[in-house]
């Protein structure tokens, strides 16, 4: 399929050269135009195993091409991918700014029906602001879908994470975009599971905080363990061995840190905090839980 993927950050330029090497024609936009003079040529700007090769190899093959104009590759494609960054906000909530203004470039362009699926991590709920707002800039006033396909990638990872995906997550406001997302992920041969929008955007906020409060819990073992002569490591392997709980994420150690949880931690606080007639036991949970280790602002 013909596939634009926009923002070649970590998760957009993985994904777009995993998308053209199992043999779909990509092209990935970004505003940098010095990026994208390095991509042309087949280097990288950023390092994770493997990625390169795949790049230069794709590149090479005519699969894989880049381009600094969003209307081109809202042009030259049905499916377009939103990979842009949502960074925190000083506050801990989400900066959509650059979402946003993709959206109003995307619509601006649009002149046929396009799927138009959001990768970035995003708050629950923001497949609506996107849908919304594709509508009300989109002066050629044609059909659309909006679809929430997060990504679930480790650093140092990705690129087997997106070639050998534990499970594709799907999330539609109607069934006319499932085909052609199965289609685009048939090749990576994993389960695929189809949900509303809001689901999507959650699952990768409820992951990723359910991840962290493991980490953030064993910690907190540890701590009694030390103070009562215990030992973490065989506290920790009797608890994993309850298949309810599991062994993974279970390694005491100073915490967590890199560029996702931290932030995804603090948005997803923020919206629980914003939600009307929601349980404040759960974000007390998640607050209580985590928020001395990640320092987050609340």
């Amino acid at each position: 399929m013909r596939l634009t993927i926009i923002g070649t950050g970590y998760v957009g330029l993985v994904t777009g050269a995993c998308f053209a090497e199992v043999g779909h024609q990509v092209v990935c936009v970004d505003n940098d135009a010095a990026k994208v003079k390095v991509l042309q040529d087949g280097g990288i700007p950023i390092y994770e195993p493997g990625l390169e090769d795949l790049v230069r190899e794709n590149v090479a093959a005519g699969r894989l091409s880049f381009t600094t104009s969003t209307a081109e590759g809202v042009e030259r494609s049905d499916v377009i991918f939103i990979a842009v960054p949502t960074p925190p906000l000083p506050d801990g909530s989400v900066d959509m700014s650059f979402l946003e203004k993709v959206a109003r470039e995307i619509a601006a362009a649009m002149t046929s029906y396009k799927i138009v699926v959001d990768k970035s991590t995003v708050p629950v709920q923001t497949g609506d602001k996107v849908a919304e707002t594709i509508k009300r800039y989109c002066k050629a006033r044609v059909d659309f879908d909006v679809v929430s396909n997060p990504e679930f990638l480790r650093e140092g990872f990705a690129v087997e994470d997106l070639m050998r995906p534990d499970r594709i997550v799907i999330g539609v406001r109607t069934q006319r975009p499932v085909s052609a997302l199965k289609e685009i992920y048939a090749p990576f041969k994993a389960p695929i599971i189809v949900t509303d929008i809001n689901s999507a955007e959650l699952i990768k906020h409820a992951s990723n905080s359910f991840l962290a409060l493991k980490i953030s819990y064993i910690n907190a073992i540890a701590a009694i363990c030390e103070a009562t002569g215990a030992n973490v490591q065989e506290v920790a392997n009797g608890m994993g061995m309850d298949e309810r709980i599991g062994r993974r994420f279970l390694q005491a150690s100073l915490g967590f840190g890199g560029s996702c949880f931290p932030k995804d931690l603090s948005a997803f606080i923020k919206k629980l905090a914003a939600l009307p007639n929601v349980d404040r036991t759960v974000t007390h949970l998640v607050l209580n839980v985590v928020k001395e280790e990640a320092r987050l602002p609340v």
